[in-house]
C-alpha cells in the first residue's frame, strides 16, 4: 500500500495541551519548558510498509523507522523505552507504545495537514502540522 499522502516535509503551526502531555508521561520542568518552545519539522518518507519519521528540532533530531504491523523497541525522543506497534487505518497513522506510562500518538493526515494526537493518562495533546510546499 503505498502512503504517498503521508510523504513530505512537515512543519508545527499549532500546538494544544503539550505541556500538560509532557507531565503526564513524566517530563521535567526545564525539559518540558524547553520542547514547548520548539517548532519540530518532520520529514516522512514511506518505501512500501516501510516507514521513516524524522523528527528535528534547533535542539534534538529523532529518527523513528519501523514496519508497518512489526512490534518494535521504541526510545522515544523524551527518552522513555516503549514497546512499539505502529498500525494504518487509511490515512491514519497509529503509534500505540506500551511503557511506563502506555501512550498512543496518531497522526490524521489530511491534504496538507496532519493533525498529530498524543495520550497519555487520559491527557490528550494536539499538535497540528502543515505540508511544506509540494513535496
Amino acid at each position: 500500500m503505498m502512503a504517498a499522502f503521508a510523504s513530505g516535509t512537515w512543519n508545527l503551526v499549532h500546538t494544544d495541551n503539550f505541556d500538560e502531555y509532557m507531565k503526564a508521561v513524566g517530563v521535567g520542568l526545564v525539559m518540558r519548558k524547553l520542547a514547548g518552545s520548539l517548532k519540530p519539522t518532520q520529514e516522512i518518507t514511506v518505501t512500501g510498509d516501510d516507514w521513516h519519521i524524522k523528527t528535528i528540532t534547533t535542539f534534538k533530531t529523532s529518527e523513528l523507522k519501523f514496519t508497518v504491523g512489526q512490534p518494535f523497541e521504541e526510545n522515544t525522543i523524551d527518552g522513555r523505552a516503549v514497546k512499539t506497534t505502529v498500525s494504518l487505518d487509511g490515512q491514519k497513522l497509529v503509534q500505540d507504545q506500551k511503557g511506563s506510562p502506555d501512550s498512543m500518538i496518531t497522526r490524521q493526515f489530511d491534504g496538507n495537514k496532519m493533525t498529530m494526537c498524543l495520550t497519555a493518562k487520559g491527557v490528550t495533546c494536539t499538535r497540528v502540522y502543515e505540508k511544506q510546499g509540494d513535496s
